[in-house]
């Protein structure tokens, strides 16, 4: 654990994550209707019929949102595994305590403010 954390805000963070797990994981539940990302496009696929061209963005809005919940499940997940190692709280770049209003804001930030803009920055240069 970091040392800039107390026991309470250690708290406090497991239980956002938690209750962030928890709400994703109903989220997926509902869009996907209990089956896998491929099984349940193709139920849909095949409901839609002679509509199907119109409903292509429709469907296209779907499966983004369904894998934004999934990313970011996985990172809430990975926090979780995290806070059980002992090294939650610490920049996965520089090694530095990330400040508890960050993880407040992103409980489940991987890197400090300053490692997070430099690695956002990096992947905007090496986007098309």
């Amino acid at each position: 654990m970091s040392i800039s954390l107390t026991a309470g805000q250690r708290a406090q963070l497991e239980s956002e994550l938690a209750l962030r797990r928890r709400a994703l994981e109903q989220q997926l539940a509902e869009h996907l209707h209990g089956q896998s990302r491929a099984d349940r496009a193709h139920d849909v696929l095949t409901q839609d019929g002679d509509d199907a061209p119109q409903r292509l963005p429709e469907r296209e809005i779907a499966a983004a949102l369904t894998d934004h919940e999934r990313r970011e499940l996985d990172a809430v997940v990975a926090a979780q595994q995290r806070l059980e190692r002992g090294d939650y709280g610490t920049c996965a770049d520089c090694g530095t305590d990330i400040p508890f209003d960050r993880l407040r804001a992103e409980p489940w930030a991987l890197r400090c403010v300053d490692c997070a803009s430099a690695h956002e920055r990096g992947a905007a240069l090496r986007m098309p």
